[in-house]
């Protein structure tokens, strides 16, 4: 009954809200499209950007300034979600809040190592977030002319000391800084999850966070096995420190692993081995968005009245920014609608 009483308010407001979510029929739509302008017309038609994209000629915009306006969008309907939560519900959002604030951290790194460009990154989108959400200051961020001031310019914040102790390495990538922010905010999510959530809703959350964390450690341990050479230490030393269903044992066998048959072969005899051969997954990053998006729809249909529908709903209209913007690429190349659809409904 605490449940009902606690989340009746943001259940039904979660609820209107999904109804307005993008769905694969109107993905099929899009595909079909001849150019950017047409999408964004489109969108323009839609309950969830109609409204908001009302004053913008669509034949002005490209495919960057969607991306941003996609992006504003998630922004504002956290806005929402936190105005109608409950001191105890925002301790998620919160939480919550620190993965939109590095991704904006990333995409000022990614501005600083391409050295193309110059200019400083369009963070207008941005201002109000970080304003309710963050005490970093933005425009000094922003405006760093290197990556070593931009860590500087972090200095007293809690993303100082991953991002300063990869600097302090030497030779880091683009890669490996973004693994060090995230690594940093997983850590920090499972250490202090008991702290957030009680009873069931620590039970959920354990449950989701848990496989979530494990299956991007899969993902990793092949990626930097296969793509980046990385030697046994240096993997162990970026993985998320958390072992849910993925055993220690588990993980030492996969990330000593000589070759990628042996990985796999290793792979198939765990507890997510067995679940992905009935998953008709591809590849490990195919796998984990079904195994996560199952997890979240499940847990939000069976606790209703729970954290687990403000998770699911902010996952859901994350990857629906992204499978726009994978649409939209797919129609500015002319992407068969077909293959389009199979990249789509994959992520």
């Amino acid at each position: 009954m605490s449940g009902l009483l606690s989340y009746s308010g943001i259940s039904t407001k979660v609820r209107s809200m999904k109804r307005d979510l993008i769905k694969t029929d109107q993905f099929k739509e899009i595909v079909q499209f001849q150019n950017v302008q047409q999408v964004a017309a489109y969108l323009k038609q839609t309950n969830e950007y109609g409204k908001a994209w009302q004053a913008i000629d669509v034949n002005d915009l490209h495919r960057g300034e969607i991306e941003k306006l996609l992006i504003k969008k998630s922004f504002e309907n956290f806005f929402k979600l936190y105005s109608f939560s409950s001191p105890v519900q925002r301790g998620f959002l919160d939480l919550y809040a620190k993965r939109y604030v590095i991704r904006v951290l990333k995409e000022i790194m990614a501005n600083l190592f391409d050295h193309r460009d110059t200019k400083p990154l369009d963070v207008s989108e941005y201002y109000e977030f970080f304003r309710r959400h963050s005490k970093l200051d933005l425009d000094k961020l922003v405006n760093s002319n290197s990556l070593d001031e931009f860590i500087g310019n972090l200095r007293g914040s809690e993303f100082y000391d991953p991002l300063y102790k990869m600097q302090s390495r030497g030779g880091g990538l683009l890669f490996d800084y973004g693994m060090a922010l995230d690594l940093y905010y997983f850590a920090q999510l499972w250490r202090i999850k008991a702290k957030v959530f009680h009873g069931k809703e620590l039970e959920e959350m354990t449950k989701i966070y848990g496989q979530k964390f494990d299956l991007l450690n899969l993902q990793f341990i092949q990626r930097s096995k296969k793509c980046f050479n990385m030697e046994p230490v240096q993997i162990y030393a970026m993985l998320i420190p958390v072992n849910y269903r993925l055993k220690k044992e588990e993980v030492k066998a996969l990330v000593e692993s000589s070759t990628n048959e042996e990985f796999k072969q290793i792979f198939l005899k765990t507890y997510y081995g067995s679940r992905y051969t009935k998953t008709n997954s591809s590849n490990l990053e195919e796998f984990y968005n079904k195994v996560l998006r199952e997890i979240l729809e499940r847990e939000a249909r069976n606790n209703p009245y729970s954290v687990a529908i403000l998770y699911s709903y902010l996952y859901q209209k994350e990857h629906e920014c992204k499978r726009l913007t994978m649409a939209i690429e797919c129609v500015r190349y002319g992407i068969d609608p077909e293959i389009a659809m199979g990249y789509i409904e994959n992520n």
